[in-house]
């Protein structure tokens, strides 16, 4: 399986469009253990993210997920800008020069990326973040027998688990014990923007 330049473009569309559904549900996760506004900055940043999208030609994959990296940083106000920002543009880079991107080619983008994330916030896995998402879906892509069904199941039941954590990192970690039975904010919108490509991979399988 091979993704082009639509694929990509798919790929955010579907994303912008269940983060929109999901605006006011992300921003319920944040208000116990957040600042009560993830919901609203990913909303935000996401429709910038499409405004610049639609404006533009793209040559290659790459082109676009650099501009979603760059509207993502400017745009997105608190942890989550930067971080997404960072992954999409070490994504981007990876990538750089493929007219079409092989599933092997993508997840050595998707595993920059984590590693991208992991620096940016000095976190990594178990510590309630968007990491306890994207390091299972990385791991499942490196096993190289990827389906739409199966990433959605990984990146659902990731997500769905951080609710035994406590969180160790940003404003959640202020709440220690409390953290816990609640979902991580940003896992949940990792497992939107996961479950977004598993239906752009469905629609090729």
């Amino acid at each position: 399986m091979e993704l082009n330049v639509n694929d990509f473009m798919r790929w955010i569309e579907l994303t912008n469009e269940t983060i929109q559904q999901q605006k006011n549900y992300l921003t319920s996760l944040d208000q116990p253990i957040g600042d009560g506004d993830h919901g609203i900055n990913m909303a935000r940043g996401l429709q910038e993210v499409m405004n610049k999208l639609q404006t533009n030609e793209y040559q290659e994959p790459s082109e676009v997920l650099k501009n979603v990296s760059m509207t993502l940083l400017s745009k997105v106000g608190g942890a989550s800008g930067p971080l997404y920002g960072t992954a999409f543009l070490k994504m981007s880079m990876a990538i750089k020069g493929l007219n079409s991107v092989s599933m092997e080619d993508f997840t050595k983008g998707l595993q920059v990326a984590l590693d991208g994330i992991k620096q940016r916030g000095k976190s990594n896995a178990g510590e309630k973040t968007l990491i306890d998402v994207w390091s299972p879906v990385v791991e499942h892509f490196s096993n190289q027998d990827v389906t739409s069904d199966r990433l959605m199941e990984t990146a659902k039941r990731a997500m769905e688990e951080t609710t035994n954590t406590i969180a160790t990192k940003g404003r959640a970690a202020y709440f220690k014990e409390k953290s816990l039975g609640h979902i991580d904010p940003g896992s949940a919108s990792s497992f939107y923007m996961f479950e977004a490509l598993a239906k752009v991979l469905k629609e090729k399988e």
